[in-house]
């Protein structure tokens, strides 16, 4: 098994990473990227023999207030790297795979020297929250109301890494 990780093409890869998006919140539709949404991020496949089983979604630079601003823009913080998104066919969960894409994005922060990695996820999404929590990352605030399609709280949350050389 060859697993390795390639940055997406965007926009050349815009509609792939739509189709990847909806099945990999398929209980959720309403969390799925619109198609602009994607040209926003530094996108990232998780490969398994060529095959796309995972993607993540990467905004360099900000800190993820948007569920605390009217003006639903996140404003920018040197050395903070925001996970937009992290997906995995729900077919393949289960498999240590989430971890292995984890473990992936704290080292690429790292190696990009970033000094902040936030995300944040549904309340009920206990899985991904205990796998955050498994790789250091502590609850920072719950907001409530922030998903429409079921309403639900998101959970914000962040790990600090070391200093910028």
């Amino acid at each position: 098994m060859n697993v390795h990780f390639r940055k997406a093409n965007t926009p050349a890869e815009l509609r792939s990473l739509v189709i990847f998006d909806r099945k990999a919140f398929s209980q959720y539709p309403g969390d799925s990227f619109r198609r602009d949404d994607w040209l926003a991020y530094e996108c990232w496949w998780m490969l398994i023999d060529d095959r796309k089983i995972g993607c993540c979604a990467f905004e360099p630079n900000v800190d993820f207030q948007d569920d605390l601003r009217d003006d639903g823009e996140n404003p920018a913080l040197d050395g903070s790297l925001y996970i937009a998104s992290t997906g995995i066919l729900p077919e393949l969960r289960g498999n240590g795979l989430g971890s292995l894409l984890k473990s992936w994005q704290i080292s690429y922060a790292h190696l990009h020297g970033y000094t902040r990695i936030v995300t944040n996820t549904r309340k009920s999404n206990k899985a991904m929250i205990g796998l955050n929590k498994k790789f250091g990352f502590k609850v920072i605030r719950t907001t409530p109301s922030y998903y429409d399609d079921p309403p639900e709280a998101t959970v914000v949350m962040e790990r600090r890494l070391g200093m910028r050389t």
